[in-house]
C-alpha cells in the first residue's frame, strides 16, 4: 500500500453549467486520470483528505473532482479553504480548472439541448446564469486555469486540455498562432493580437475570393503589398525577441492572433508563414485557423481601396 501523506496531482474543475466540464472530465479520464464527478462535499472532503484510499492498490494516477452547482453543499469559500489545506498540510499539488463562458452563449446552448439550468428550474434559462456567475465568483477568481469556452468547439476544448494536462508540465510556454476575422469578434484567448487590414485584401479578386490563405495565389497577392515585407519582418522579430522572455516569466501558454476582415485570406497566411519562421528559429506550436470555412461576404470586407 502507498504511503497515505504521499502527495498527490489533484485537479478541480469546475465553472458555469453548460461551459464544458463533461468534455474536460472525459477527456481527462481518457489521457489516465481517475476521474470523480459531483460528489457531496461531505464525501468529498474526505476524499481529498485521504486520497489513499483511492491507492489502495498502488494507483497514482492523478485525480480530477468535477464540481459545479448542483454539488450537493456547494460552497466556494469552502472549497477554496480545503485547497489551502491540501497544499498547506499535506503538500498535494493542487490546482482548479475554471471554465467560463458567454451568458448569449450559454443561453444558446441551454436552447438547443433543451435541458433545464440547474439554477433556474423555474424561470427563465439567464436568470439561473446570473446567479451561478454571482456564486461561481470566487473560484473563477481563485483559479490557475481558466478557459473560456465561448468560441470553443468540443474538439478544440479537448487540445487545450491535453496540452495543458497530458504529462509533465513543460517548460516552454504551450504557443498557438491563430488566425481570426475582425467581423466575428476578437479572440477572447489573444495574449499579442496583430490587425493585417493594412495589406491588400484578395477577397476583391474575384479568381482568389473563393480561396484562402493557405492558397499559393493568395500569398503571392498579399505578398505585393509594399508594406508586406518590412512589416513581417518586424513581426517576426518583436516574437523572436518576446518569446524567450514570456517563458522566462513562467507563462504556460500564449496565444498570437493575427486578423483580417473576414479571416479567410490575409491572416490566414501570415499566421502560417510567421509560424513557420517560429518553427525555424526552434519554437513549438499549433496553427488554428477559427474562421477559415466562414462565408465570403462583400458586406463584411468595406468597400475596395484603390489598387487592391
Amino acid at each position: 500500500m502507498n504511503d497515505p501523506a504521499r502527495p498527490k496531482r489533484i485537479l478541480l474543475v469546475t465553472g458555469m453549467s453548460g461551459a464544458g466540464k463533461s468534455t474536460v472530465m472525459n477527456c481527462l479520464e481518457d489521457m489516465g486520470w481517475e476521474g470523480v464527478e459531483n460528489l457531496p462535499l461531505g464525501l468529498l472532503d474526505r476524499l481529498l483528505a485521504a486520497p489513499q484510499a483511492l491507492d489502495s492498490q498502488g494507483d497514482d494516477r492523478p485525480l480530477a473532482l468535477g464540481i459545479d452547482s448542483r454539488t450537493r453543499g456547494f460552497d466556494p469559500d469552502r472549497i477554496i479553504m480545503r485547497i489551502r489545506q491540501l497544499r498547506e498540510l499535506h503538500g498535494h499539488d493542487v490546482e482548479t480548472l475554471f471554465l467560463d463562458c458567454a451568458g448569449a452563449e450559454l443561453e444558446r446552448r441551454f436552447s438547443e439541448t433543451r435541458r433545464r439550468h440547474p439554477m433556474a428550474q423555474d424561470r427563465p434559462v439567464a436568470d439561473g446564469i446570473a446567479r451561478e456567475r454571482e456564486l461561481m465568483g470566487p473560484l473563477r477568481h481563485w483559479a490557475e486555469h481558466v478557459i473560456d469556452t465561448t468560441e470553443t468547439l468540443s474538439n478544440e476544448l479537448q487540445q487545450q486540455v491535453r496540452a495543458r494536462f497530458g504529462g509533465a508540465r513543460p517548460e516552454e510556454p504551450t504557443i498557438t498562432v491563430m488566425s481570426f476575422g475582425y467581423s466575428r469578434g476578437v479572440p477572447r484567448s489573444a495574449d499579442l493580437l496583430f490587425d493585417m487590414r493594412f495589406l491588400r485584401n484578395p477577397h476583391w479578386d474575384l479568381a482568389l475570393r473563393p480561396k484562402t490563405g493557405l492558397d499559393e495565389a493568395v500569398g503571392a497577392y498579399v505578398a505585393k503589398d509594399p508594406a508586406y515585407d518590412q512589416a513581417l519582418r518586424q513581426i517576426e522579430s518583436l516574437l523572436l525577441l518576446l518569446l524567450p522572455r514570456y517563458a522566462q516569466e513562467g507563462k504556460s501558454y500564449l496565444t498570437i492572433a493575427f486578423g483580417c476582415t473576414g479571416g479567410r485570406h490575409r491572416s490566414v497566411h501570415v499566421a502560417e508563414r510567421v509560424a513557420a519562421r517560429l518553427r525555424y528559429a526552434g519554437f513549438s506550436l499549433t496553427v488554428a485557423h477559427r474562421d477559415l470555412a466562414s462565408k465570403p461576404l462583400d458586406a463584411m470586407e468595406g468597400a475596395p481601396k484603390a489598387g487592391s
